[in-house]
Protein backbone atom coordinates (compact mmCIF):
# COMPACT_ATOMS: atom_id res chain seq x y z
CA UNK A 1 0.00 0.00 0.00
CA UNK A 2 1.40 3.14 -0.52
CA UNK A 3 1.99 6.28 1.59
CA UNK A 4 -0.95 8.25 -0.08
CA UNK A 5 -3.23 5.51 0.14
CA UNK A 6 -2.32 4.56 3.87
CA UNK A 7 -3.12 8.56 4.41
CA UNK A 8 -6.71 8.46 2.08
CA UNK A 9 -7.83 5.93 3.88
CA UNK A 10 -6.93 6.77 7.16
CA UNK A 11 -9.19 10.14 6.35
CA UNK A 12 -11.49 8.16 5.64
CA UNK A 13 -11.82 5.89 8.84
CA UNK A 14 -11.75 9.18 10.34
CA UNK A 15 -14.98 10.42 8.90
CA UNK A 16 -16.78 7.26 9.85
CA UNK A 17 -15.85 7.39 13.50
CA UNK A 18 -17.63 11.05 13.63
CA UNK A 19 -20.32 10.22 11.21
CA UNK A 20 -22.68 11.54 13.83
CA UNK A 21 -20.92 14.78 14.55
CA UNK A 22 -20.59 15.32 10.87
CA UNK A 23 -24.41 15.19 9.74
CA UNK A 24 -25.32 17.95 12.21
CA UNK A 25 -22.05 20.13 11.92
CA UNK A 26 -22.74 22.77 9.61
CA UNK A 27 -26.91 23.12 10.48
CA UNK A 28 -26.17 22.85 14.10
CA UNK A 29 -22.77 24.39 14.78
CA UNK A 30 -21.17 25.98 11.49
CA UNK A 31 -24.20 27.88 10.36
CA UNK A 32 -22.74 30.97 9.12
CA UNK A 33 -20.29 28.61 6.78
CA UNK A 34 -23.58 26.72 5.50
CA UNK A 35 -25.25 30.04 4.69
CA UNK A 36 -22.09 32.05 2.92
CA UNK A 37 -21.22 29.04 0.97
CA UNK A 38 -24.56 28.11 -0.41
CA UNK A 39 -25.57 32.25 -1.10
CA UNK A 40 -21.93 31.96 -3.60
CA UNK A 41 -23.18 28.20 -4.95
CA UNK A 42 -26.04 30.50 -5.91
CA UNK A 43 -24.48 33.05 -7.46
CA UNK A 44 -21.68 31.41 -9.64
CA UNK A 45 -23.41 27.97 -10.71
CA UNK A 46 -26.46 28.35 -12.61
CA UNK A 47 -29.35 26.01 -12.42
CA UNK A 48 -29.29 22.93 -14.21
CA UNK A 49 -25.75 22.63 -14.67
CA UNK A 50 -23.76 19.85 -14.54
CA UNK A 51 -21.85 19.88 -11.12
CA UNK A 52 -19.11 17.13 -9.75
CA UNK A 53 -19.24 17.29 -5.68
CA UNK A 54 -15.98 15.99 -4.65
CA UNK A 55 -15.50 15.38 -1.18
CA UNK A 56 -19.90 15.21 -0.74
CA UNK A 57 -19.81 16.26 3.85
CA UNK A 58 -23.26 14.82 4.07
CA UNK A 59 -24.78 16.55 1.05
CA UNK A 60 -25.57 20.12 2.01
CA UNK A 61 -24.23 21.66 -0.84
CA UNK A 62 -25.60 18.90 -3.53
CA UNK A 63 -28.89 19.00 -2.31
CA UNK A 64 -28.96 22.75 -2.49
CA UNK A 65 -27.96 22.15 -6.49
CA UNK A 66 -30.24 19.39 -6.72
CA UNK A 67 -33.20 21.66 -5.69
CA UNK A 68 -32.61 23.96 -8.52
CA UNK A 69 -32.02 21.07 -10.84
CA UNK A 70 -28.60 20.52 -11.33
CA UNK A 71 -26.87 17.27 -12.10
CA UNK A 72 -25.07 15.89 -9.47
CA UNK A 73 -22.18 13.43 -9.62
CA UNK A 74 -21.23 12.41 -6.10
CA UNK A 75 -17.64 11.56 -4.87
CA UNK A 76 -16.07 11.18 -1.79
CA UNK A 77 -13.48 8.03 -0.31
CA UNK A 78 -15.92 7.47 2.26
CA UNK A 79 -18.69 5.28 1.57
CA UNK A 80 -20.94 6.05 4.79
CA UNK A 81 -20.50 9.42 3.61
CA UNK A 82 -21.61 8.61 0.33
CA UNK A 83 -24.15 6.72 1.86
CA UNK A 84 -25.66 9.43 4.19
CA UNK A 85 -25.91 12.21 1.00
CA UNK A 86 -27.71 9.55 -1.33
CA UNK A 87 -29.97 9.00 2.07
CA UNK A 88 -30.48 12.87 1.76
CA UNK A 89 -31.71 13.45 -1.85
CA UNK A 90 -33.92 10.19 -2.06
CA UNK A 91 -35.72 11.54 1.17
CA UNK A 92 -36.32 15.26 -0.09
CA UNK A 93 -36.97 13.62 -3.79
CA UNK A 94 -34.18 14.05 -5.58
CA UNK A 95 -32.66 11.24 -6.44
CA UNK A 96 -33.47 12.10 -9.89
CA UNK A 97 -30.32 14.48 -10.04
CA UNK A 98 -28.19 11.96 -9.00
CA UNK A 99 -25.99 10.87 -12.20
CA UNK A 100 -23.56 8.97 -10.40
CA UNK A 101 -21.97 7.79 -7.12
CA UNK A 102 -18.27 7.14 -6.89
CA UNK A 103 -15.72 6.41 -4.30
CA UNK A 104 -12.67 7.98 -5.37
CA UNK A 105 -9.88 10.15 -4.12
CA UNK A 106 -9.72 13.81 -5.26
CA UNK A 107 -6.17 13.21 -6.54
CA UNK A 108 -7.69 10.78 -9.06
CA UNK A 109 -10.99 10.94 -10.82
CA UNK A 110 -10.57 8.65 -13.70
CA UNK A 111 -14.26 7.78 -13.07
CA UNK A 112 -14.49 11.08 -15.35
CA UNK A 113 -13.80 12.49 -19.04
CA UNK A 114 -12.53 15.09 -19.50
CA UNK A 115 -14.40 18.47 -19.48
CA UNK A 116 -17.66 17.18 -18.29
CA UNK A 117 -18.57 19.38 -16.05
CA UNK A 118 -19.99 23.07 -15.54
CA UNK A 119 -18.99 23.23 -12.01
CA UNK A 120 -16.33 21.20 -9.34
CA UNK A 121 -16.99 21.49 -5.71
CA UNK A 122 -13.84 20.59 -3.74
CA UNK A 123 -15.06 21.81 -0.60
CA UNK A 124 -13.34 19.74 1.87
CA UNK A 125 -10.84 16.88 0.04
CA UNK A 126 -7.75 20.02 -0.42
CA UNK A 127 -7.37 20.12 3.45
CA UNK A 128 -6.80 16.65 3.96
CA UNK A 129 -4.22 15.85 1.76
CA UNK A 130 -0.98 16.89 3.44
CA UNK A 131 1.71 16.78 0.55
CA UNK A 132 2.03 19.49 -2.19
CA UNK A 133 2.38 16.94 -4.70
CA UNK A 134 -1.21 15.51 -3.62
CA UNK A 135 -2.84 19.02 -3.56
CA UNK A 136 -1.30 19.64 -7.24
CA UNK A 137 -3.01 16.40 -8.31
CA UNK A 138 -6.43 17.51 -6.81
CA UNK A 139 -6.25 20.84 -8.58
CA UNK A 140 -4.87 19.31 -11.81
CA UNK A 141 -7.97 16.72 -12.03
CA UNK A 142 -10.13 19.34 -11.07
CA UNK A 143 -8.94 21.53 -14.14
CA UNK A 144 -9.05 18.36 -16.48
CA UNK A 145 -12.97 17.65 -15.65
CA UNK A 146 -13.90 21.37 -15.80
CA UNK A 147 -15.20 22.55 -19.50
CA UNK A 148 -13.52 26.09 -20.68
CA UNK A 149 -14.34 28.27 -18.87
CA UNK A 150 -16.31 25.98 -15.87
CA UNK A 151 -15.99 26.98 -11.82
CA UNK A 152 -14.22 25.64 -9.14
CA UNK A 153 -15.02 26.30 -5.59
CA UNK A 154 -12.58 24.85 -3.26
CA UNK A 155 -12.51 25.13 0.68
CA UNK A 156 -9.31 25.40 3.01
CA UNK A 157 -8.73 25.76 6.47
CA UNK A 158 -7.20 28.59 8.01
CA UNK A 159 -3.71 27.53 9.47
CA UNK A 160 -4.06 30.17 12.52
CA UNK A 161 -7.17 27.81 13.48
CA UNK A 162 -5.40 25.66 14.96
CA UNK A 163 -3.23 27.54 17.36
CA UNK A 164 -6.51 29.46 18.32
CA UNK A 165 -8.47 26.23 19.27
CA UNK A 166 -5.71 25.04 21.57
CA UNK A 167 -5.25 28.56 23.38
CA UNK A 168 -8.85 28.67 23.66
CA UNK A 169 -8.87 25.00 24.90
CA UNK A 170 -5.89 23.71 26.57
CA UNK A 171 -3.11 26.73 26.55
CA UNK A 172 -1.01 24.76 28.88
CA UNK A 173 0.37 22.47 26.29
CA UNK A 174 2.29 24.96 24.59
CA UNK A 175 5.47 24.37 26.41
CA UNK A 176 5.25 20.36 25.18
CA UNK A 177 4.59 21.64 21.81
CA UNK A 178 7.17 23.58 20.80
CA UNK A 179 8.81 21.28 18.33
CA UNK A 180 5.56 20.61 17.08
CA UNK A 181 4.66 23.91 16.60
CA UNK A 182 7.75 24.98 14.91
CA UNK A 183 6.99 22.19 12.48
CA UNK A 184 3.56 23.07 11.93
CA UNK A 185 4.23 26.92 10.84
CA UNK A 186 6.48 25.39 8.49
CA UNK A 187 4.25 22.59 6.46
CA UNK A 188 0.71 23.64 8.34
CA UNK A 189 -0.01 19.60 9.21
CA UNK A 190 -1.72 18.45 11.80
CA UNK A 191 -2.65 14.84 12.76
CA UNK A 192 -5.16 13.11 15.60
CA UNK A 193 -3.18 13.62 18.41
CA UNK A 194 -2.47 17.33 17.76
CA UNK A 195 -5.91 17.68 16.38
CA UNK A 196 -8.02 15.29 16.80
CA UNK A 197 -10.93 16.57 15.52
CA UNK A 198 -9.47 17.28 12.05
CA UNK A 199 -7.15 14.13 12.03
CA UNK A 200 -4.66 14.30 9.45
CA UNK A 201 -4.86 17.57 8.01
CA UNK A 202 -3.03 20.75 5.85
CA UNK A 203 -4.11 24.39 7.04
CA UNK A 204 -2.95 26.89 4.94
CA UNK A 205 -2.14 30.32 4.59
CA UNK A 206 -4.04 33.11 2.51
CA UNK A 207 -1.30 33.43 -0.33
CA UNK A 208 -0.31 29.38 -0.42
CA UNK A 209 -4.24 28.91 -0.94
CA UNK A 210 -4.28 31.49 -3.86
CA UNK A 211 -0.61 29.94 -5.64
CA UNK A 212 -2.65 26.68 -5.84
CA UNK A 213 -4.57 27.53 -8.29
CA UNK A 214 -3.15 30.55 -10.09
CA UNK A 215 -1.67 28.00 -13.08
CA UNK A 216 -4.97 26.82 -14.27
CA UNK A 217 -7.53 29.07 -12.59
CA UNK A 218 -8.05 33.32 -13.03
CA UNK A 219 -9.51 34.06 -9.54
CA UNK A 220 -13.01 35.17 -9.10
CA UNK A 221 -13.07 35.28 -5.51
CA UNK A 222 -11.24 34.44 -2.80
CA UNK A 223 -12.91 34.85 1.09
CA UNK A 224 -13.27 34.01 4.41
CA UNK A 225 -16.43 32.24 4.63
CA UNK A 226 -16.88 33.00 8.34
CA UNK A 227 -14.99 36.18 8.90
CA UNK A 228 -15.56 37.74 11.99
CA UNK A 229 -18.30 35.38 12.76
CA UNK A 230 -15.88 32.41 12.96
CA UNK A 231 -16.00 31.54 16.74
CA UNK A 232 -19.71 32.60 17.95
CA UNK A 233 -21.49 31.02 14.82
CA UNK A 234 -23.94 29.01 16.80
CA UNK A 235 -25.66 32.79 18.07
CA UNK A 236 -27.18 32.78 14.67
CA UNK A 237 -29.54 30.23 15.36
CA UNK A 238 -31.15 32.88 18.09
CA UNK A 239 -32.12 35.30 15.98
CA UNK A 240 -35.28 36.12 13.88
CA UNK A 241 -34.86 35.64 10.11
CA UNK A 242 -34.84 39.07 9.49
CA UNK A 243 -31.43 39.19 11.53
CA UNK A 244 -29.39 36.53 10.74
CA UNK A 245 -29.79 38.09 7.01
CA UNK A 246 -28.50 41.10 8.14
CA UNK A 247 -25.28 39.78 9.87
CA UNK A 248 -25.09 37.66 7.09
CA UNK A 249 -25.18 40.22 4.60
CA UNK A 250 -22.15 42.05 7.09
CA UNK A 251 -20.32 38.53 6.86
CA UNK A 252 -20.26 38.96 2.97
CA UNK A 253 -19.52 42.27 3.23
CA UNK A 254 -16.26 41.49 4.85
CA UNK A 255 -15.23 38.12 3.64
CA UNK A 256 -13.09 39.12 0.95
CA UNK A 257 -10.84 41.80 3.15
CA UNK A 258 -7.65 41.22 4.52
CA UNK A 259 -9.32 41.90 8.21
CA UNK A 260 -11.80 38.78 6.94
CA UNK A 261 -9.63 36.79 5.53
CA UNK A 262 -7.27 36.57 8.63
CA UNK A 263 -9.95 36.19 11.36
CA UNK A 264 -12.04 33.48 9.09
CA UNK A 265 -11.85 29.29 9.75
CA UNK A 266 -11.98 28.45 6.52
CA UNK A 267 -10.75 29.95 2.87
CA UNK A 268 -13.53 29.55 -0.17
CA UNK A 269 -11.46 29.87 -3.16
CA UNK A 270 -13.71 30.43 -6.46
CA UNK A 271 -11.96 30.25 -10.16
CA UNK A 272 -12.89 30.28 -13.62
CA UNK A 273 -10.58 27.62 -15.16
CA UNK A 274 -8.44 29.47 -17.93
CA UNK A 275 -9.26 29.26 -21.79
Amino acid sequence: MSQFQEQHDKVAQHYDSILEFESVRLSEYYPVELAITTRYLQKYIANAAVVADIGVGVGHYAEFLARRGCSIYLVDITQQLLDATLTRLREAGLTGQIQAINRASATNLDCFENEMFDAVLMLGPLYHLCTLEERNQAVNQAGRILKQGGILFAAGINRMAYLRELFRSSPQLVSTRKEFHQQFLKDGNVDPEHAPPLGLAHLTTVAEFRKLFEDKFEEISMLGVESFAGAFQKNLAQLPETEVEEWLDLVERTATTPEGLGMTDHFLYIGRKRV
